[in-house]
């Protein structure tokens, strides 16, 4: 058994059957749960579940004790009766059973009534410590990390050696916030996942029953536990504990509703206490602000912190009035240059175009631009790109910074409207106004109001400020009848379908063997070497990029005679690349920031994907593609997806690392087996894409020609895509 989730506590305000639910159906032969409910009313609600039910034990220590002696895992999950696991997250800790530590910190986000997936404030820490296990003294930021049991899986007998040996049971039994921080203090290693695998629920304060003056200055009684634990470990470790201790006592102070104020001089007072007791000999106060608060609190000084208080409020306040009334300056002041724009005549020989939130010339806007300027050079293109992106526009291009006055101006004014993703919600598109909506690939992940079922992918999204953006389509671009379909469902509004194709795809049968041969050329792949493109997509519960395949063990085990091309998805532009160490070898090459995508595609002799969207646009080319699908469970759960690729792939499937290396070792990647699925996808999926994409999309929009006098769509089977790069050399 390498996995035991332990449930504990009473059913606060009926949540404890959710928080069953979302364990029990993801149990598994490898996972077991069991429930130490708090009284038995909890016990009543236990009823019906595939569950170990022990006996009543309301104190949260006692009732922790008794899961883990009772628990058959390697691993101990202690779950609190209100929260939930996220999907797949049993799976997820099953996998990483074998993990060389004691305790494996993960993820999680903060479920809230009116919110029920906001990322938590421990992403970036996790992300920063990497994957590798390691003790608290190599990385002593991890006491940053938010103190509950829920967010750490204990290895059991470092559990029960350490955490159940009688250290926490003095002065008091131990709480979670002692616990959780003795977790780390007493790990030999502790390991860290970026994923988020827990909900923790936050309950609206008004619906608790008020703290007595015992239960606020219990916080001190765990602050003591914790520092015996802490007093032979090492000064930066202490040190961060202080910082956050003393954060701590000051946010419950600071924060109203926290603390009763009759009770906050004496709450003060014990703060001092342990800020004087218990700061590390030479520590240095925190920069800012929260230097002069824990200054203060060392020397005791509550009137003065007091005072501190009410002029920060105060400039805060202040701050923030300026704040609004400059931005309401700013908007009334660009409203009223839209306007004025807005009032002189619609110029139909005028078009802007924008690309991924004004990343640049690019994808669908950036291939209708070029074929617009073969076709109807009579009308000027206009880019609207960020202040940062500019150096990288191509030359002469004309081109907008968002909010500027030329930018209002052609906003309101220009005759066509090009876009993949959406103009701002400030846009009030005239009826002489032509909006093309170009998207940026084929959905597998769900889209639009789809996305309501999914809250960690959504993120908040106002679906109701989305749909009024969709209401301001004419056009929506479709490269298949899936897509047409999906974006029907997604964005349901009045807007006229275009089944014409990704223009951006087609360079896939107007390139030629000397356009193969030159990209290879420019991106360092000597002539003979297998080119293997990797391009995982963004996912939503992930803090950052860190490729799920070690990729200097593939390259190693595909031999010197292949490259590997690596790709980050374009959110993680302002990441440090994890490639960096990689780069030297000339196995593998960071293709992040080359653009062109689709010419580091024509490069490629197969693509190895996951759940990006690209291999709906390489099928293009005929040639193989791999699924590496590690995670699909927890992606398809969380983000929501149309089909289920597994059973519908473009070519062979691997779920492991190991089977990713056999199928590219061997001929399963290029088999007659993986070209029959290939022929079946592409069938699918690319059923518009014949090279003409741009010219339809030109003359039907710009130009306003009959779809009957447009190119006729080629079947996929009599088109013939850019040669392969064994073809070419």
């Amino acid at each position: 058994m390498k996995l035991s989730v332990i449930v504990t506590g009473p059913d606060v305000q009926g949540h404890l059957r959710e928080c069953l639910d979302s364990v029990a159906g993801q149990s598994g032969a490898e996972s077991e749960l069991l429930v130490v409910p708090a009284d038995e009313a909890a016990r009543a609600q236990c009823d019906g579940y595939a569950a170990r039910v022990l006996p009543v034990e309301p104190s949260a220590a006692a009732a922790r004790h008794a899961g883990a002696a009772a628990a058959s895992g390697e691993w101990l999950l202690f779950l609190d009766s209100k929260d939930l696991l996220l999907p797949d997250a049993v799976r997820t800790l099953v996998e990483h059973a074998d993990t060389p530590a004691d305790v494996l910190l993960f993820d999680h986000v903060r479920a809230y009534w009116w919110d029920p997936a906001r990322p938590s404030t421990d992403t970036k820490i996790l992300a920063a410590a990497g994957h590798e296990a390691r003790g608290l003294a190599a990385a002593p930021t991890l006491l940053d990390v938010t103190p509950l049991l829920g967010n750490r899986a204990l290895r059991a007998a470092f559990y029960r050696d350490r955490l159940d040996s009688g250290l926490l049971d003095d002065p008091a039994p131990a709480g979670e916030l002692a616990t959780a921080y003795a977790s780390l203090l007493l790990a030999d290693r502790i390991a860290c996942l970026d994923t988020a695998l827990l909900a923790e629920r936050r309950l609206r304060r008004a619906s608790l029953p008020p703290l007595t003056a015992e239960q606020h200055y219990a916080l001190f009684d765990e602050y003591e536990e914790i520092w015996a634990l802490a007093e032979n470990a090492p000064v930066s470790v202490r040190g961060v504990l202080y910082d956050r201790m003393t954060a701590d006592y000051l946010r419950i102070i600071a924060r109203p509703g926290l603390l009763p104020e009759e009770l906050a001089p004496e709450f003060f007072r014990r703060a001092c206490e342990h800020a004087v007791r218990f700061r590390p000999e030479g520590h240095a106060a925190p920069d800012g602000l929260a230097g002069v608060r824990q200054n203060l609190l060392v020397k005791g000084q509550f009137a003065a912190y007091r005072t501190l208080q009410k002029a920060n409020r105060k400039q805060r306040d202040l701050t923030t009035t300026l704040h609004k009334r400059k931005r309401k300056l700013g908007a009334s002041l660009r409203r009223r240059r839209y306007e004025k724009a807005r009032s002189r005549p619609v110029d139909r020989e005028l078009a802007v175009f924008s690309a991924y939130w004004d990343r640049g010339v690019a994808c669908n806007p950036g291939a209708i631009a070029a074929k617009l300027a073969e076709l109807a050079p009579e009308i000027h293109p206009v880019w609207v790109v960020s202040a940062d992106k500019v150096p990288l526009l191509p030359p002469g291009t004309d081109h907008v910074v968002p909010g500027s006055k030329p930018y209002l101006d052609v906003l309101g004014r220009a005759g066509f409207l090009v876009n993949n993703v959406n103009f701002p919600n400030m846009l009030v598109k005239r009826p002489e106004q032509t909006y093309i909506q170009t998207h940026h690939g084929t959905p597998l992940k769900r889209m639009g109001l789809d996305q309501m079922d999914f809250p960690a992918a959504s993120k908040g999204l106002n679906f109701r400020a989305l749909l009024a953006r969709v209401d301001r389509w004419d056009y929506s671009l479709s490269a298949n009848s899936h897509s047409t379909r999906m974006w029907a469902h997604a964005y349901p509004s009045h807007y006229t379908p275009l089944d014409y194709g990704y223009p951006r795809n087609d360079v896939f049968y107007r390139a030629d063997a000397a356009d193969v041969r030159a990209v290879r050329a420019k991106l360092g792949i000597a002539p003979g070497k297998r080119a293997l493109l990797y391009a995982p997509t963004h996912r939503d519960y992930e803090a950052g990029w860190t490729p799920r395949l070690d990729l200097a063990a593939l390259a190693e085990s595909l031999g010197e005679d292949t490259v590997l091309l690596v790709r980050g998805h374009y959110f993680y532009g302002g990441s440090a690349s994890p490639l960096a160490r990689l780069r030297g070898t000339g196995r593998v090459i960071d293709v992040s920031a080359y653009d062109p995508v689709e010419d580091v595609c024509l490069a490629a002799d197969a693509l190895i994907a996951d759940y990006s969207s690209i291999q709906f646009d390489y099928a293009n080319l005929d040639r193989p593609i791999v699924i590496y699908a590690d995670d699909w469970e927890m992606y398809s759960r969380t983000r929501g997806v149309y089909f289920d690729l597994l059973a519908e792939p473009p070519g062979q499937v691997a779920r492991t690392q190991d089977e990713l290396t056999e199928i590219l070792r061997g001929d399963a990647w290029r088999d007659s087996g993986s070209a029959k699925l290939r022929a079946g996808f592409r069938q699918r999926f690319c059923e518009f894409d014949d090279g003409a994409a741009a010219e339809r999309v030109v003359r039907r929009v710009f130009l306003g020609e009959r779809p009957e006098a447009l190119p006729k769509i080629i079947p996929v089977e009599d088109r013939t895509p850019a040669p392969t790069p064994e073809e070419a050399a």
